[in-house]
């Protein structure tokens, strides 16, 4: 068999990395949609007319970089079959269609009930990514029960976005990740004021 024919069928190993990096700045971005003071500013899924078109036009060049970005990020000698390769993984995506719509309903939800709850200190942030009603007695009576429904609807949104982000991202073998460090986020968002959960304490900002 040719020398070269050899070196093509070596053994190549390509290493991807998770982006911790690229992680974090995907999930402060989000979180800034949905706890940000005008709920309006979170993206919504693209649609009517000319929607589509003038979502890929905008993506494309993003893809292109993507792309290049990546190839020059392959060690030339996995191109030949030689040795192992490192590839660094892209960007963290959250423009697919079901980040966003799950975005857009967080962000409404948090405007139209979440919010008053951690203004009032009756919420606050778990340190598994999710939220909980740390004191009810906070609350009016008379909207006890719809914040513990939205706050459940709220946790649903955010175990599927966790799970969407690393799936999206071609790698669900990430979601534990995903989850972690979207769990610091919430918290560094927080607002003055706000409480949240610390080695299993609750403090406030």
């Amino acid at each position: 068999m040719p020398v070269a024919a050899v070196m093509l069928t070596a053994c190549v190993t390509i290493n991807v990395y998770f982006p911790a990096a690229e992680a974090k700045e995907a999930a402060r971005e989000f979180v800034e949609n949905v706890i940000g003071e005008d709920a309006s500013k979170a993206p919504r899924p693209e649609g009517g007319p000319g929607g589509q078109s003038a979502s890929l036009e905008s993506a494309l060049p993003a893809a292109i970089a993507q792309v290049r970005q990546l190839t020059q990020r392959v060690d030339l000698w996995a191109m030949i079959g030689v040795g192992s390769a490192h590839a660094q993984s892209p960007d963290i995506s959250i423009k697919t269609p079901a980040i966003q719509a799950i975005q857009a309903r967080m962000a409404e939800r948090f405007d139209a009930q979440l919010r008053a709850g951690f203004d009032a200190g009756a919420l606050g942030f778990a340190g598994d990514g999710t939220i909980v009603v740390r004191d009810a007695g906070k609350l009016p009576l008379k909207d006890r029960v719809a914040i513990s429904n939205a706050v459940a609807d709220d946790n649903r949104d955010r175990k599927a976005v966790y799970r969407e982000v690393a799936v999206a991202n071609g790698h669900p073998e990430w979601e534990a990740q995903i989850r972690e460090v979207f769990a610091r986020q919430w918290i560094d968002s927080a607002r003055p004021g706000w409480w949240y959960q610390s080695g299993g304490n609750w403090k406030q900002k």
